[in-house]
């Protein structure tokens, strides 16, 4: 393994969703976007198959930050992951991804995969206002929306949150599908960034390209 890490500080941000603190090793460097592969450090864990993760804050700061969901059902890293504390012990490997700032556009994610787009969008936002980018981020409900606050603040109006499963007048509702783009997606000539769950990536990437969205516009985990 290429890093020994050691928690510092975990604390929820949405019911299911923490922000870990993670000591940084020396050296270490990535793009914002990138991740890694993460192994839980306890003997039983070890041999468990690790979990990629993406670092959600800047690359020059001290610590590293990870914005992780728990899926209970899978009864596996994240929901262990979700149980430790400060002392705790992790292991990880080196940067990797193809999800890298290529320009303005618009940013496209559902649930967690909101997660490689943090690092980017504060990274950006430290040279200034993102009059040039849009958001359209899909969650099950208003609990589940990730740092909502920051990226209204980081968007504005610009910003398009719609829920699934839940009616709620100060939200869209519905999935962000081929028709929504069309209603929200002002022009195509412009970089689509695209991450969540894999269905998820396949149909927004099919649904862009339908529209007349070149592929090589289209940033995603390949």
């Amino acid at each position: 393994m290429d890093h020994v890490v050691s928690i510092l500080l975990s604390e929820f941000v949405t019911h299911d969703v923490k922000r870990f603190i993670v000591s940084k090793p020396e050296n270490f460097q990535y793009q914002p976007g990138q991740g890694v592969e993460m192994f839980i450090n306890q003997p039983q864990w070890k041999e468990e198959e690790g979990r990629p993760f993406t670092p959600t804050s800047l690359t020059d700061a001290l610590v590293l930050e990870f914005t992780i969901k728990r899926y209970p059902d899978h009864q596996g890293v994240t929901d262990k992951l979700h149980t430790l504390g400060a002392g705790e012990g992790l292991l990880m490997t080196d940067p990797f991804g193809t999800i890298t700032y290529k320009g303005p556009g618009v940013f496209i994610a559902a649930g967690a995969g909101l997660t490689p787009f943090l690092s980017i969008l504060r990274d950006v936002a430290r040279s200034g206002p993102l009059a040039d980018h849009h958001l359209l981020y899909s969650n099950k409900t208003a609990a589940d929306i990730i740092c909502e606050k920051e990226l209204r603040h980081y968007f504005g109006e610009r910003a398009v949150f719609t829920l699934t499963r839940e009616q709620n007048e100060n939200y869209y509702h519905g999935r962000i599908d081929k028709a929504f783009l069309e209603r929200h997606v002002r022009s195509l000539d412009q970089h689509f960034y695209v991450c969540g769950p894999d269905e998820f990536v396949e149909d927004i990437n099919g649904a862009l390209e339908e529209l007349g969205v070149s592929a090589e516009l289209l940033i995603f985990e390949e």
